[in-house]
């Protein structure tokens, strides 16, 4: 029997990085009205995404000269041109302190050599085994916790746990020690407001998957860790370091954007109650609701870019050393691109596709893997909870966070 290694908790146990985290992505009801603001002073603003709505520093990157990218195409203008606005310089004091190693910290030729490598896990047709053999018994084991009630909160009973318990069946993880996996995998992105706790939670992490990774090469299964411990592309494998660093930010690329974008979805739905009986009535539907959720509400808002020689968008000098905010809220909701874009309207006319999982050769290596998700589970949510609907009795729900937004609660009633 293979015995796997155990998670070592916080030095303080009582920490919560998930208060912590409040911090970071903020308490802001609705950015779009600043975010409009700024797309009518241009395409580039001076200054920084963060600070239009704390005062809560980034400690990594707060020292920099800064400018805002706004609008689809000065967004993907930027997405687009790698040889120009590349992405080590500008997450080495984020993703880098945090993840290490990862891909979202190279540019090419190593990004392109690890992520052809990468990409092998995640093609559609592997995702789609997950579905059945992953997915589903975990959305089902949640829902069956509250199924005889006929009510729920469905971020703190689903939205919230979903999603990250698929990575640790993914993985092979005993569920008894996804808490504390989840909590350092939240805890290491506190390093960007300077918390102690964030390099913890990464050194913790890597000791951890180190560990795994040695196991898993020396009794390869059918986890992700052995398939990715093996994963080739014309004799290239991946290095310890750069596969640790994945799977440290797994959770956070894959699990929380997912639970962020899943609660978006469903807050769409409920409180566009039309939409919502469509889309119940009509599963082939559901893709483009999916679409329209990430298009109206991205999860995150904006990333970041660095300039490394002078340029210019829509006839703005740009210097080499700039630090780009590139705010993928504002090319989503761009109304040259996308007809009343603060809209939620699943029938809307798609003549262009929105940026949620980027563009360019950074584009969301999951994207599959986050759709097929979203999918099963409101499939699920729908063929199990009949009628479901908001709970009349409590406050409707309310999406916060200027970065990475989500409601608190999605209170809902259903008939049993």
């Amino acid at each position: 029997m293979i015995v796997l290694p155990k998670l070592e908790d916080l030095s303080d146990p009582t920490f919560d990085p998930f208060e912590m985290e409040k911090l970071s992505t903020g308490d802001c009801p609705d950015p779009y009205p600043r975010i409009h603001e700024l797309m009518e002073q241009g395409s580039v603003v001076e200054g920084s995404y963060r600070d239009q709505f704390t005062e809560i520093r980034d400690v990594q990157t707060g020292d920099l000269a800064q400018v805002m990218v706004l609008g689809y195409d000065a967004v993907m203008h930027v997405l687009t041109h790698p040889e120009i606005f590349t992405n080590r310089e500008a997450f080495l004091p984020s993703l880098g302190v945090s993840f290490g190693e990862s891909i979202s910290v190279m540019d090419a030729p190593d990004h392109t050599r690890y992520r052809r490598i990468f990409q092998k896990a995640f093609l559609p047709q592997v995702v789609a085994k997950w579905g059945e053999t992953i997915v589903d018994p975990v959305v089902n084991a949640l829902i069956d916790k509250f199924i005889d009630t006929g009510k729920a909160d469905l971020v703190h009973q689903f939205t919230h746990h979903y999603p990250f318990q698929v990575i640790y069946a993914q993985i092979e993880m005993e569920p008894e020690q996804g808490p504390v996996f989840h909590k350092l995998a939240i805890a290491q992105l506190l390093s960007l407001i300077g918390a102690p706790q964030g390099q913890e939670a990464t050194q913790k992490l890597g000791t951890f998957f180190g560990e795994l990774l040695r196991i898993r090469r020396e009794n390869p299964g059918t986890d992700l860790v052995s398939d990715l411990a093996r994963a080739e592309v014309d004799g290239d494998y991946l290095p310890d370091e750069v596969l640790i660093s994945f799977l440290r930010q797994l959770i956070n690329a894959g699990g929380d954007t997912t639970f962020r974008g899943t609660s978006a979805l469903l807050t769409a739905l409920l409180t566009h109650p039309d939409q919502l009986d469509a889309v119940r009535a009509d599963r082939s539907l559901i893709s483009q609701a999916i679409d329209e959720a990430l298009r109206w509400e991205v999860p995150p808002t904006s990333t970041f870019r660095y300039v490394i020689q002078d340029t210019e968008i829509d006839g703005v000098k740009i210097p080499k050393g700039t630090f780009i905010n590139l705010v993928l809220a504002s090319a989503n909701r761009d109304p040259r691109k996308f007809s009343n874009p603060d809209k939620f309207d699943i029938f809307r006319e798609r003549k262009h596709r929105h940026v949620a999982f980027a563009s360019g050769p950074h584009l969301c290596i999951g994207q599959h893997l986050a759709k097929m998700e979203m999918t099963r589970a409101l499939n699920q949510l729908f063929d199990r909870l009949p009628n479901l609907r908001l709970d009349p009795d409590m406050p409707p729900p309310q999406l916060i966070g200027h970065i990475l937004r989500s409601p608190e609660h999605i209170w809902v009633k259903f008939d049993t």
